[in-house]
């Protein structure tokens, strides 16, 4: 049974089904939000001791900090969701017109 989690780098993992986002850091508006989550007690610092290269927002409006890039999450997450249809019928295949 696979669970639906994700590698956020580094021994890390998040759920797939609380994730709400994932956010590039580096623009004062995602460093607000790191700002707001510590003040919260929300921040948690997934990073290992690395630069923070984005920021995973979850449902419950903690604020993960990673040292992975947006886009290899985003991939990671696109790779769950592929994997998790594969089970049905035409999966990955696109759907047109007949």
């Amino acid at each position: 049974m696979e669970y639906p989690f994700v590698s956020i780098g580094y021994g890390s993992v998040v759920s797939v089904n609380k994730i709400v986002a994932v956010i590039c850091f580096g623009s004062q508006p995602s460093k607000r939000l790191k700002d707001e989550a510590q003040k919260k007690g929300k921040l948690v610092d997934a990073t290992e001791g690395r630069k923070t290269r984005s920021l995973v927002v979850t449902t419950s409006d903690h604020v993960i900090l990673s040292a992975l890039a947006c886009e290899t999450i985003a991939f990671r997450l696109e790779q769950k969701s592929a994997g998790s249809l594969s089970h049905l019928p035409n999966s990955g295949q696109k759907q047109g017109p007949p």
